[in-house]
């Protein structure tokens, strides 16, 4: 047979299911991977619900308005196209970047960050499939120690905390951090902030599962953002000079306008999580004379993914409790539906062809 089982969201109309379709066929500089595992993030949810749409929709508009989600995928190299320069042999464990250059607007051209880039299972067709396509530059090797579904995750689900971090939010030991949202992005954002050495990492979720997760995950605090002494909790557990980087991994409006308020001198509130929300700074002169800062953020490169393998491989993140439940992939609307409802509070669901 030459089709197999994908994940199909139609743009105009936002209906999802499994169908059957062609198996795809590598050209010049491409390789097809067999999907392994691939993770259910909020961005699939929103894409499907309408609130996030493709900035450059490549492969809907080539194929009547469809696009196949996924953007956390890991598998094995299947079948490699024609002009691939690197050894890319069938069998070889690989975990596909979340996306890629454009590779035609004029940072490309001029060998330069690129200035459309292209999101996997947005932009083009991802991994809520039997079989991905994929540009080798866009491959990472894995060792075989690594679980596919651990692999998986780490583009976005770990290497955006990751980025937002050690990069946008430019963390320093014994910083004060806050993290909004204890899910699949913040959930590691805990982690991964206690690694680089913050202190105290604060959690604000109001799920009483996602706080009492995230002090399993290395939170020192974990706060309710409705209790009435919110505001005095943060000034107690940062003994009074409030929070140095918030982090917003919800994309919740109300989160961001909270953390404003309790961001300390020269604070800076990143937004990771995506929202069509606006942005609310209640005490605008406050908030200059504090000289306090808001940093979008969105995604991470190819070099946050190759640095969390290295450290996921080396043992100094276990990221196998993040994996909260494996779903076939002809249950993927089961498995939005759940990540929409939050049934079981999950970290990370992933769909396993």
């Amino acid at each position: 047979m030459n089709t197999m089982p994908a994940g199909r969201l139609r743009l105009d109309t936002r209906a999802f299911a499994v169908e059957e379709v062609p198996i795809p066929v590598p050209g010049p500089g491409e390789v097809l991977v067999e999907v392994r595992a691939a993770g259910v993030c909020l961005s699939d949810l929103h894409l499907i619900d309408g609130s996030l749409s493709p900035f450059y929709p490549v492969d809907a508009v080539k194929d009547s308005g469809a696009i196949t989600p996924g953007h956390e995928v890991a598998g094995v190299v299947h079948t490699v196209g024609p002009d691939v320069k690197g050894d890319w042999a069938p069998g070889l464990r690989v975990v596909l970047q979340a996306g890629q250059a454009c590779g035609a607007c004029a940072g490309c051209l001029r060998r330069m960050p690129c200035r459309r880039p292209l999101t996997r299972g947005v932009d083009y067709d991802g991994g809520w499939a039997q079989y991905a396509l994929a540009r080798e530059e866009t491959l990472l090797p894995i060792p075989d120690h690594l679980p596919f579904d651990q692999a998986a995750i780490i583009p976005d689900a770990v290497s955006t905390p990751y980025a937002a971090i050690v990069e946008t939010g430019a963390v320093r030991p014994a910083q004060a951090v806050g993290i909004w949202g204890a899910g699949g992005l913040g959930a590691h954002g805990i982690r991964l902030a206690r690694l680089v050495g913050a202190a105290p990492v604060i959690a604000v979720d109001p799920l009483p599962s996602a706080r009492e997760r995230a002090l399993l995950f290395g939170a020192d605090h974990a706060l309710d953002p409705t209790a009435g002494d919110f505001a005095e909790a943060v000034r107690e557990a940062t003994a009074g000079r409030g929070i140095d980087v918030a982090f917003d991994f919800a994309g919740v409006g109300a989160a961001r306008a909270q953390a404003t308020t309790v961001l300390g001198p020269n604070g800076v509130l990143v937004l990771a999580g995506l929202t069509p929300e606006p942005v609310t700074v209640a005490d605008s002169i406050g908030f200059c004379f504090n000289a306090r800062q808001i940093r979008g953020h969105y995604g991470s490169e190819p070099e946050h993914v190759e640095q969390l393998v290295g450290l996921a491989a080396a043992g100094r993140i276990d990221l196998g409790p993040s994996v909260s439940a494996h779903i076939p992939l002809a249950e993927a609307e089961a498995a939005v539906a759940r990540l929409e409802q939050k049934t079981g509070d999950p970290i990370r669901l992933v769909l396993i062809p």
